[in-house]
């Protein structure tokens, strides 16, 4: 009797382990499922916005044909932006083993998918498309948010100050661009940019790392190859 009682207890972890396996796929295939589905939605247009669009408010001037190209481009670049935050802060929530961490990734998105829809909005008043580069840049920001989550929650979320940095700094020189008469491009892009500061700051004070220098080059160099790609694709 002991010896099968033995038995019995040494085999019952692997009666039950094909239960666990099986739950962990479907884990995964749920998960799978989910990314794919906010991927469409993302990339598709229908991610809705939770706050007012900034520019509703500010009266729509009359651009000439030049003026409404240039805007068009510049709200196309900032519109890929925004598609790729949505990846990153999805891919680095994802793989981040830190509920605390996630929360931040995940208020954070929820004010990048805002910005998705006010660029989304404007780029229709300018009769502008959407980059064709788009699904590229989301497969690539996603595939880079979920490495920078599983460096740990320090590189993480430097990883998101270092991003945020660029945009500000991004977001300034096209608010400059800008024709002069587009304040409906502009109020957008001011608030925008005030969002991307406080992530930056929320970033750091959660304990994410100030990103040395060299890192921070490579990452201004390849914010270069997304936008000057999507200006014109």
């Amino acid at each position: 009797m002991l010896s099968e009682t033995i038995m019995s207890t040494q085999l019952s972890p692997s009666k039950h382990m094909p239960y666990i396996q099986r739950t962990r796929k479907q884990q995964l295939g749920d998960n799978v499922i989910l990314e794919v589905d906010q991927a469409l939605r993302t990339l598709i247009g229908i991610t809705p916005s939770r706050r007012p669009n900034p520019s509703e408010q500010t009266p729509a001037a009359d651009l000439s044909e030049k003026e409404r190209k240039l805007s068009g481009k510049l709200m196309r670049v900032n519109h890929c932006g925004e598609i790729c935050a949505q990846a990153l802060y999805r891919g680095q929530a994802l793989t981040s083993k830190s509920a605390a961490t996630r929360k931040v990734m995940e208020q954070a998105a929820v004010e990048e998918a805002d910005h998705l829809a006010w660029c989304e909005s404007r780029l229709k008043e300018l009769e502008t498309r959407k980059s064709h580069l788009n699904p590229a840049f989301y497969a690539f920001s996603f595939a880079g948010g979920m490495v920078s989550g599983l460096l740990g929650d320090r590189i993480n979320l430097g990883f998101v100050a270092a991003t945020e940095e660029q945009v500000v700094n991004h977001l300034e020189k096209h608010i400059e661009r800008l024709p002069e008469k587009d304040d409906r491009s502009k109020t957008i892009l001011v608030k925008m940019k005030a969002d991307e500061d406080h992530h930056r700051t929320s970033a750091l004070n959660h304990g994410g790392t100030d990103f040395p220098r060299p890192a921070k080059k490579l990452m201004t160099f390849l914010s270069k190859v997304m936008t000057k790609s999507t200006y014109w694709v």
